[in-house]
């Protein structure tokens, strides 16, 4: 008889190509069986029945904060927001304090996850001018999901923003890079057109579509001429999702749930709690958003978890503190799309499971298959659950979507066969693990 540490059983489980009914076992930290397991034993077996089993679902963009302020966030904190929200990785931005831009620096963040970290993170390295000839060094270290670059300034002071720079860092290496898109000397020259104490609506006016499109044209350009890849992070406007598809052999894109689930209205409602960038836009980018999920040409979704204490969002802006909580809402969030009928469960796990571990080259993570890690997200689509303040563990305290009713809601978190979460208890201790990636040095 076939025994097993642990067995989900008479689940409905979300596979690639369409949804199954059947058991998944999992031995050794590992996927083992996919089918009927009626006759296999486990040390121990969970009751799915009415529960959809995905692969553990990973968010790409997150800032632990860590190191920083942990009044705001850490990685414990952080992570432990990840796995009540269902979420099994987390690939953790650079732009820290002070930023992770070299070896020693990364080696302390790596080794700072151990006994930390509920769930498993990867972590970015960010690019400056100063660190251009390392990089191709540093994109090989042990357990770096990809180089970072700030083409346009947002928070910290890792600015890449000249075309000679920008073409340095494409030239140093051969990974894919990933950029925040905007032009810096389009936002610097509109910055004189507003006054502080303006309404927070001017945010996507200052940042408006052009800074955005300029910003992606320029990288597109260099990254032809180097033939180097690319991964465009929160995408935020149809002009770019429509330019984008003319460079799949070169360019992978990310979606933020924020832009496929908030509009300008925000800035009316939330005021400084909608500030974040790229901004928030009108439903016509939002729009254009759920056609490019709908036909492919965004790879993955993320949540770009920034959160800053109620302090800095509550500045007059232009001096509000840009950047949203996100890690622990993403899911509910995606799951309510799925609920209203704007993707399925496969594409969901498409976009934040498969999509995230091939773009970034994750090994054994993003899908349900034999041999892959045992990571499995859980979800009941039947729950309905209204997202509270009270909710977030994340030390700032507060989410944008605090009211928002979700119709699907995160049952189960598991880490490499470690049940971490159940109905809302974070359970054990911290195990979480650096992610391993193709193309880099094992730790």
């Amino acid at each position: 008889m076939d025994r097993y540490d642990l067995i989900l059983k008479g689940g409905q489980v979300v596979m690639p190509w369409g949804v199954e009914a059947a058991d998944l076992a999992i031995a050794g930290g590992r996927i083992a069986a996919i089918g009927d397991l009626r006759t296999a034993e486990a040390a121990q077996v969970v009751d799915c029945k009415g529960l959809h089993v995905m692969p553990g679902l990973i968010d790409p963009h997150v800032h632990l904060r860590d190191p920083g302020d942990p009044n705001v966030e850490t990685i414990a904190t952080g992570t432990k927001a990840a796995v009540l929200g269902g979420l099994a990785s987390v690939f953790d931005m650079p732009n820290t304090a002070p930023a992770i831009t070299d070896a020693a620096r990364l080696d302390a963040k790596r080794k700072g996850l151990a006994g930390a970290a509920w769930c498993d993170v990867g972590l970015y390295v960010g690019a400056t001018k100063a660190n251009i000839a390392a990089l191709a060094e540093l994109e090989h270290q042990p357990n770096v999901c990809a180089i970072k670059v700030f083409a346009g300034s947002s928070t910290g002071d890792m600015l890449v923003e000249d075309d000679a720079s920008l073409e340095a860092v494409m030239r140093s290496g051969r990974r894919r890079i990933c950029y925040h898109s905007e032009d810096e000397y389009r936002l610097q020259a509109r910055k004189p057109m507003f006054t502080p104490g303006m309404p927070h609506r001017n945010h996507m006016e200052w940042r408006d579509v052009e800074t955005a499109m300029l910003g992606t044209r320029r990288l597109m350009a260099i990254a032809r001429r180097t033939n180097r890849p690319a991964h465009i992070l929160h995408v935020s406007t149809a002009e770019e999702l429509g330019y984008l598809g003319g460079f799949r052999d070169i360019a992978t894109c990310e979606v933020l749930l924020n832009h496929l689930t908030q509009t300008d209205e925000a800035y009316d409602r939330l005021k400084g709690y909608a500030v974040m960038n790229p901004p928030i836009r009108d439903a016509r980018h939002l729009e254009a958003a759920w056609a490019a999920v709908r036909d492919g040409r965004v790879d993955c979704v993320g949540s770009d978890h920034a959160p800053h204490s109620r302090e800095a969002k509550e500045r007059p802006w232009p001096n509000t503190a840009a950047g949203l909580t996100g890690i622990q809402t993403i899911v509910p969030l995606m799951l309510d799309h799925v609920s209203a009928g704007r993707l399925s469960l496969p594409r969901l796990a498409d976009l934040m499971g498969t999509g995230p571990a091939r773009v970034y080259g994750a090994l054994n993570k993003g899908r349900l298959a034999v041999g892959y890690d045992g990571d499995v997200t859980v979800v009941d689509m039947k729950r309905q659950r209204t997202i509270e303040d009270s909710w977030i563990v994340s030390p700032c305290g507060w989410t944008p979507f605090a009211g928002h009713r979700c119709t699907g809601w995160p049952a189960m978190t598991i880490v490499r066969g470690n049940v971490v979460m159940r109905e809302d208890e974070v359970l054990g201790t911290p195990l979480g693990a650096p992610v391993a990636f193709a193309d880099t040095a094992r730790a």
